[in-house]
């Protein structure tokens, strides 16, 4: 089959990308519904139980539940689907930012790898720093700053991606594979130990909560990423290929 040139326009791209990212982020979303919700009802078993030691602190902590937690799970799938979708979005506009330097046939592969990208520099990064913690942990008085320096590490993790892409590059398309390799690799190990060295630590966790608790918490949280962002670049690129031999076969038909 002849390859066409021509890129799909910018809306058609955008368009799989949110259909790719709303069907990831329901998966991502029953994926948090059936691993993460028991780790959370015991966490916030753990809270509670401590709350009513404090007649006082408790009365205050149910003033704030404004969503009980019936509202909260049926909302889990409509936050997971609108955040993949957002995402979906923004990885089709990359995607369409570097076709357009690139000017050749794409089958939907730099979408996969887009994808794996982001996974490692605005997930897997943070994550190794600031791992996720359940409710019942965290002091309320330093929300502000830990959402700060978590995004900031978002940032870093995803220039330390950059930096080894750019490293990869530097070394020369006639350099050996493994050197290309090395260097990428050393690049992004650079920014990334930086960034860890620079960035501040929160060490809030309280010695009596259960760490099989903390730790199930943790891998539960980072698998809904895992499974948002490989369904996001598998769904994607799966769109993206049937769309590129759909344009291949259109503009093969003149010729016929």
């Amino acid at each position: 089959m002849p390859l066409t040139t021509t890129a799909p326009p910018f809306l058609a791209v955008l368009v799989r990308g949110l259909l790719a990212g709303l069907i990831a982020g329901l998966l991502a979303g029953t994926f948090a519904y059936v691993v993460g919700e028991p780790q959370v009802e015991a966490a916030i078993a753990i809270e509670e139980a401590a709350s009513h030691a404090e007649p006082a602190a408790g009365a205050h902590d149910h003033e704030d539940a404004l969503v009980s937690r019936t509202g909260q799970r049926g909302g889990l799938f409509l936050a997971t689907g609108l955040f993949g979708a957002a995402m979906g979005g923004l990885l089709a506009t990359a995607y369409v930012l570097l076709s357009r330097r690139r000017r050749s046939y794409d089958d939907g592969r730099s979408g996969l790898l887009l994808a794996g990208a982001a996974l490692v520099g605005a997930v897997l990064v943070p994550f190794l720093k600031y791992p996720a913690n359940p409710p019942a942990v965290g002091d309320p008085a330093t929300i502000n700053q830990r959402t700060i320096t978590y995004l900031l590490m978002v940032v870093l993790g995803l220039v330390a991606v950059w930096a080894g892409s750019l490293g990869y590059r530097s070394v020369g398309a006639q350099a050996p594979t493994w050197q290309r390799a090395a260097a990428g690799v050393g690049g992004f190990l650079l920014v990334a130990a930086v960034s860890y060295v620079v960035m501040p630590s929160f060490q809030e966790v309280p010695d009596d909560f259960p760490a099989t608790l903390l730790w199930d918490f943790r891998l539960a949280s980072l698998g809904t990423q895992v499974v948002l962002w490989t369904g996001i670049g598998l769904f994607f690129a799966a769109l993206m290929h049937s769309e590129w031999r759909r344009r291949s076969s259109t503009d093969a038909l003149p010729s016929t």
